[in-house]
């Protein structure tokens, strides 16, 4: 019954995720977390790092309290397809955002997915992607003065 378990896709998540915030946690404990006017830059990665480990930690004891055995169950081409989709547009438009700038790569990023992976109206996807990239420039650009990169275009 445990190795079950063990092949159990939330245990395997949870186990990579736990690490993955073991990693954060030990890489940013060599920062400051707190300087004189602040929070200084160890501060949020720790905190993230916790997070994820208490929260992956949360997801397999409650898999192993569930006590369900877990099926055996076809690998889902379809859903590993969209993942790496998801990736491949995602490391297009962290390449073009030199070129591009941030605004209009997330927003064209944003299009893709709501288009293509979640396979929504053009409409929809449009209007998606202009209210994201202006949410981005509302926070960033407007309200907290933070530039972002800049394409050849201005924005």
């Amino acid at each position: 019954m445990e190795k079950r378990f063990l092949k159990d896709g939330d245990v395997i998540a949870g186990a990579a995720v736990a690490a993955l915030g073991v990693y954060i946690t030990l890489a940013a404990s060599k920062w400051d977390i707190m300087g004189p006017e602040g929070p200084g830059p160890g501060f949020f990665p720790i905190g993230y790092g916790v997070a994820l480990v208490a929260l992956s930690l949360v997801l397999i004891v409650s898999r192993f309290r569930s006590g369900e055995a877990v099926e055996q169950k076809s690998f889902d081409w379809a859903g590993f397809g969209r993942a790496m989709t998801t990736w491949s547009a995602f490391t297009v438009c962290a390449a073009l955002m030199n070129t591009l700038g941030f605004y209009l790569s997330f927003a064209l990023l944003t299009f893709f997915l709501v288009r293509f992976v979640f396979d929504r109206t053009l409409a929809s996807a449009a209007i998606t992607s202009l209210c994201s990239a202006l949410g981005f420039y509302l926070v960033f650009g407007f309200a907290l003065d933070v530039s972002l990169p800049i394409g050849f275009m201005g924005f």
